[in-house]
């Protein structure tokens, strides 16, 4: 098996539940390359693609368990931020800002005109930005276990200074030892849970983690999240140390066609952890045809 096949079986997984061959390549943006991961849908959909943003330093391979709960019909497009999986590292750090409109650039690339946009964690920083900065770009935002950036309410200090640095993903150990404390939610009571999750793990170059972290210092959606024009659907567990659920709870409140979803006892990764009943609630959302509330607030049943 090439390294192409080896690829696509680690990201594709349940071959049976999926019907279209994943397309991996390398595409240039100006003097950026990037690794990019399409799982192809139905030519007639009436949807556009999902447009996945990946948290800090985190791969392409680790939204596999979401992915494998999505319906199979629905494009699915992913990419290694540079200095992550097999995106090499830019020279200087790169701001939010920029890599929003990099991001319409390879979109232009590809051929797509539109994309809903789902983002995780840090990876919910660069979705706000490309949903205000690109606002014809994006249909539908979705944003998990996220918040407005520099100006939220912080975790507490042992967990920001175990995020750091990209330790854990340098040192399987060091990560089943913290993951409870920085995860939260599932990881508390089964630890061993993020073995499930860690032979998807690569881990980042440390310089591309760092020019993560320095790339989003300072950035803030505060000010102008009250004029995003996209229906947007919040995720968040009401145990996630490192997003404090009153982090979402204002967020819901400033966007204006906005709904959030708590779930009761879910972690930062609830996405994965629970991918089934994320994937429903976010295709739920997707397949609604009437606007999202304002500040709408629904609490989830306890996930299974």
């Amino acid at each position: 098996m090439n390294r192409v096949q080896q690829l696509v079986s680690g990201i594709s997984g349940n071959h049976r539940k999926i019907k279209h061959p994943v397309r991996i390549q390398m595409v240039q943006v100006g003097s950026i390359r990037l690794r990019v991961v399409i799982r192809p849908g139905v030519a007639n959909s009436q949807h556009p693609p999902l447009l996945l943003f990946n948290g800090i330093g985190a791969n392409i391979e680790m939204f596999d368990p979401f992915v494998e709960e999505l319906d199979p019909d629905l494009e699915v497009i992913r990419f290694d931020i540079p200095g992550v999986g097999d995106s090499p590292a830019t020279l200087i750090p790169m701001t939010i800002m920029s890599l929003a409109r990099m991001t319409a650039q390879l979109l232009d690339k590809l051929g797509y005109l539109q994309v809903d946009a789902l983002g995780i964690s840090w990876g919910g920083a660069l979705a706000q930005q490309f949903a205000f900065q690109h606002p014809e770009r994006c249909r539908r935002l979705i944003l998990v276990a996220t918040s407005t950036g520099a100006i939220m309410i912080p975790a507490h200090v042992s967990v920001l200074i175990r995020m750091a640095s990209p330790q854990r993903y340098l040192q399987p150990d060091y990560m089943l030892a913290i993951a409870p404390y920085i995860y939260g939610g599932k990881f508390r009571s089964n630890p061993g849970l993020i073995r499930k999750i860690l032979p998807k793990v690569r881990a980042p170059s440390p310089l591309g983690y760092y020019w993560q972290l320095l790339g989003c210092m300072g950035w803030t959606s505060i000010h102008w999240l009250v004029r995003l024009p996209q229906p947007t659907l919040i995720l968040a567990g009401d145990d996630d140390p490192i997003i404090p659920v009153a982090n979402p709870r204002f967020m819901a409140r400033l966007i204006p066609h906005s709904t959030l979803r708590i779930i009761p006892g879910g972690g930062h990764l609830y996405l994965l952890t629970d991918a089934k009943e994320a994937a429903n609630m976010v295709q739920e959302f997707l397949r609604e045809k009437a606007p999202a509330g304002s500040g709408t607030t629904q609490t989830v049943a306890n996930p299974t």
